[in-house]
């Protein structure tokens, strides 16, 4: 029986079953020149004025890593598609290629792309399944936490999301994605193990229902945890378990203990949040701090911007991004054979080549615009695809996590404030392509229509 101890993600098999049906015609026909695809996002949701790059860091890392294991070539060569031969023949298979790639934490837009991959077309084909779900999961929950961040500025954001997300490899990449996209730690402690992300945590109602009384299972918990005590007081009534806080609060202090916050999990947080402000300023406790969780997302948090809230948990709607589940983006061929390429399905059609995106800033440093135009041209203003692979090697070590944050918060700095609000900007960002990506699109068009007629 085959072992499947391995780590499902780094598997060269995790892809769509039409990449190896491909890519045993290339081997078969000896289509293995330099092919170049490009991911972009076709179309912005409704609800989306801007997107955030993500996954690079995952994506580098399985390329680097990705060949097929004795027992994944075995299993291959056992099936009636594929066979013996060309099973033989992917034994050394080893991504040798090329990587350009917007930084992570990099604002962008429709119909830009954020990566390009160049390499043998066997190479540069089999990798698209893992590079798009990799890409399209982590961008769009780093969006997502952008949007949250935008609507709480200067609170505390913890992901809360892990029980909810769709697999345990989701939970763990949008603890990634939202800390890089601004938020202040996850919940999600393999997270924290693994992207040095900070951790955070409280209590369950069940460690509460576990005690005979509140005021007891507050002091367990307290003197279990002195440098981290928060305390949840909304599972019977959360007024009163705040009371409960401020009469315990001297013993506590007694004992070298003070309480860092109370959580509340219930109800109208702002309605609660507010009375239970007053309990603990009025009893001497107003160092004590407030945190809010429970079915919470971007417009929730703007709705409590008014209400003495000092950190919000955001679950669900975040692991999942409930409201755009789903970008509509894609990974394409646009050269090969040093060749031009372009898809026109209706509805679908792409721009031919290898593309660079340039964008300009504004005189009060918010950005402006951005052209998409051929890698060879020069344009104004600052080129966002930058080297990240060469022959299948990095051409720097992985950027820290804190950078690529830092660099993040930096560009939802520098957004137009029309793209900073909650709703759909009416004007939205201006991209265009450049007057020499229109005339490479009508060569490829007339020499595809003159193949057709030949």
């Amino acid at each position: 029986m085959t072992s499947l101890a391995r780590d499902p993600g780094a598997s060269a098999l995790l892809t769509d079953f039409y990449q190896l049906t491909m890519l045993k015609s290339y081997f078969e026909r000896g289509l293995t020149e330099v092919a170049a695809f490009e991911f972009f996002v076709r179309k912005l949701p409704a609800s989306r004025n801007f997107l955030v790059a993500a996954g690079l860091e995952q994506v580098l890392e399985f390329l680097e890593n990705l060949r097929f294991t004795d027992d994944e070539l075995e299993w291959l060569a056992r099936q009636k598609d594929f066979g013996a031969r060309f099973a033989d023949s992917l034994a050394q298979f080893r991504f040798t290629g090329d990587v350009d790639a917007m930084p992570e934490g990099s604002a962008f837009f429709a119909d830009e792309p954020i990566l390009r991959v160049v390499a043998p077309l066997p190479q540069a084909q089999l990798v698209e399944t893992r590079l798009v779900a990799l890409l399209h999961f982590e961008s769009l929950i780093a969006a997502k936490a952008a949007r949250c961040v935008l609507a709480a500025p200067g609170k505390l954001l913890v992901d809360f999301g892990l029980r909810r997300a769709h697999g345990a490899e989701a939970g763990l990449l949008a603890a990634r994605a939202s800390y890089l996209a601004g938020f202040s730690g996850t919940a999600t402690v393999a997270a924290g193990r693994r992207f040095g992300i900070p951790l955070y945590g409280t209590m369950a109602h069940s460690f509460v229902q576990a005690h005979e009384s509140e005021t007891a299972a507050f002091l367990d918990f307290a003197r279990a945890h002195p440098e981290n005590t928060v305390l949840l007081v909304d599972t019977y009534d959360t007024e009163a378990g705040a009371a409960k806080v401020v009469a315990l609060a001297p013993q506590l202090r007694a004992e070298g203990i003070r309480v860092k916050a109370v959580r509340l999990d219930s109800g109208d947080l702002g309605e609660h949040a507010r009375k239970v402000r007053r309990i603990l300023d009025e009893g001497g406790c107003s160092e004590i701090r407030i945190f809010a969780s429970g079915g919470l997302d971007e417009h929730e948090l703007a709705r409590l911007a008014g209400a003495p809230i000092d950190g919000f948990g955001v679950g669900t709607s975040l692991v999942t991004s409930s409201d755009v589940p789903g970008l509509d983006c894609a990974y394409k061929l646009q050269e090969y054979a040093g060749r031009a390429r372009r898809k026109r399905s209706e509805g679908k059609a792409t721009w031919p080549g290898r593309k660079q995106v340039w964008r300009t800033v504004a005189a009060d440093g918010r950005f402006a615009h951005d052209v998409v135009g051929l890698e060879t041209e020069s344009q104004p203003g600052l080129p966002l695809l930058q080297p990240a692979m060469r022959n299948g090697v990095r051409v720097s070590p992985p950027a820290r996590l804190e950078e690529i944050r830092a660099r993040a918060l930096s560009q939802l700095a520098r957004l137009p404030e029309r793209l900073r609000g909650l709703a759909r900007a009416e004007d939205g960002y201006r991209v265009a392509p450049s007057a020499a990506l229109r005339l490479l699109a009508d060569e490829v068009d007339r020499r595809q229509r003159e193949a057709a007629s030949g």
